[in-house]
């Protein structure tokens, strides 16, 4: 199989990708390295969201709060979204697009390997990440926390990012302008956010399953390891949105 596309897709993001991956890794191991000294100020949290997120002052609590909880996998659905943006709406508005189907390429095969690199840059990033713990695994006193569990939770960064990734791609395969991709992602982000963090407190325990985050978060990889069953979730949901996005892009005339 000719991967052309999927090779200069990611050597053309190789700049921008190692700076989201440095830049993530780096956050991540700033904010995991603070446990020593904040993990009382869990308390201070919410209750809702202590809830939502599984907080408490244990190390799996406290990366629960602050590091998978909030920066890292607002950081994966930015990357997830920016780059599924540009995957198809970007070329296509800026008249790349149709330079790129006067080769012999099918959009499907166009769709995914773009897909294919956006995924490739998802699975880095979380990979840079899990270093970046294992490196202060030991001096910011998180050893209750193994190595497997620290991969479980990235693996489900990765897996969030792609969700993302594949939403915006497929709104973008759909509609051919970024703005809709971006306003639109957005929405549902915040939204389905809100849904996983508010959804105990309304008594709507249905609400959370409604919500990438749940599967993302929910199963607490941090102290039980990796759960197939969730990111079969985050999987599924992610072939859906790809496949409908690429429906709509084989039967629509391009801008």
């Amino acid at each position: 199989m000719n991967t052309a596309v999927y090779t200069k897709h990611l050597s053309d993001s190789r700049r921008s990708l190692l700076g989201w991956a440095l830049a993530t890794a780096v956050i991540g191991m700033g904010y995991a390295s603070t446990y020593p000294s904040q993990k009382d100020n869990t308390a201070s949290l919410p209750e809702a969201l202590r809830e939502a997120m599984h907080v408490d002052a244990s190390a799996a609590g406290y990366l629960n709060a602050s590091v998978f909880g909030l920066i890292l996998p607002l950081l994966a659905v930015v990357y997830g979204i920016a780059t599924g943006s540009r995957a198809i709406a970007g070329d296509e508005e800026s008249g790349q697009l149709d330079l790129l189907l006067a080769h012999p390429l099918t959009r499907t095969r166009l769709v995914l390997q773009r897909f294919a690199a956006l995924a490739t840059g998802a699975f880095a990033i979380s990979v840079l990440v899990w270093l970046a713990l294992l490196a202060v695994r030991d001096s910011a006193q998180l050893t209750s926390v193994s190595p497997l569990e620290f991969l479980a939770q990235c693996l489900n960064l990765a897996l969030l990012a792609i969700t993302f990734g594949a939403l915006a791609l497929g709104i973008g395969a759909a509609v051919g302008r970024r703005a809709v991709v971006l306003a639109a992602c957005a929405g549902i982000g915040v939204l389905t956010y809100a849904a996983h963090t508010f959804a105990g407190q309304l008594d709507a325990d249905w609400l959370a399953r409604l919500s990438p985050f749940h599967y993302y978060l929910g199963g607490e990889p941090l102290r039980n390891g990796i759960q197939w069953a969730d990111a079969g979730v985050l999987a599924a949901v992610t072939a859906c949105l790809l496949a409908a996005g690429l429906l709509r892009f084989n039967r629509r005339d391009l801008g």
